[in-house]
């Protein structure tokens, strides 16, 4: 069965969507906080956004050739919008997500999926509008050669670590990890810096200079919203 999102999350979601990556890592800097930069990640389904609490994958390397080894069975854990966050070490020999998880993701309402690893199937994701991005992409199967280490673990992304229900943001500028405890308050500033920089943008693009435009509106510290005031 499906497992329901927590209470507030969609209206925190629908927020957050109206954003991009820019934004949310400046509302970051101005907290003083680490970035959190999930290094290397690519859209593979341009145009689209993952966006929801982290459900987190951690694979291993095959260790014995007896028998068939499938590579992971988890997808039906995966809680209703979550974003999967698959840690392969960045792997770019075999896969580690393909169509068929995509599909069934997708009718279970997860909310896209990174990859620290590679995968496959780009086409039928695209098609599909399934929002998928990872460091690469390969035909190679991951089957027989990785194995599901554990789910529900922190994981680290090319020295970002990703704790489950840490916050998830992936768009065409890559994939960044919001931590839980942030996440409100990192999308208020995030809001705020979009409301600056469209005033800056709509006083330079109405004749205005630049220069003048940016010192007006405060775009050393856009995250105040200080709106339409000349002394900053």
């Amino acid at each position: 069965m499906t497992t329901a999102a927590p209470v507030g999350t969609e209206a925190l979601r629908e927020r957050m969507a109206g954003l991009d990556t820019a934004a949310l890592s400046d509302a970051m800097d101005s907290l003083r906080t680490p970035p959190g930069v999930l290094p290397g990640i690519a859209a593979r389904t341009p145009g689209s956004i993952a966006c929801g609490p982290a459900f987190t994958v951690r694979y291993r390397a095959v260790d014995d050739d007896t028998g068939f080894r499938n590579a992971a069975d988890y997808i039906d854990d995966v809680p209703s919008g979550s974003v999967v966050v698959v840690d392969n070490g960045g792997s770019r020999m075999c896969t580690n997500w393909g169509s068929l998880l995509s599909s069934v993701a997708l009718h279970r309402g997860v909310r896209g999926t990174v990859v620290h690893g590679s995968v496959r199937d780009v086409k039928e994701s695209r098609t599909a509008g399934y929002p998928l991005f990872s460091t690469g992409v390969t035909m190679v199967s991951g089957k027989n050669r990785v194995v599901l280490d554990r789910t529900g673990a922190e994981v680290d992304i090319a020295g970002t670590p990703v704790r489950p229900g840490d916050w998830i943001f992936a768009d065409d500028n890559g994939a960044l990890r919001i931590p839980a405890d942030l996440v409100e308050e990192v999308v208020r500033r995030a809001e705020a810096v979009e409301r600056t920089e469209s005033r800056i943008r709509a006083a330079a693009l109405g004749g205005d200079r630049l220069d003048e435009a940016r010192a007006r509106f405060g775009y050393a510290r856009p995250w105040e919203d200080k709106g339409d005031h000349d002394d900053h």
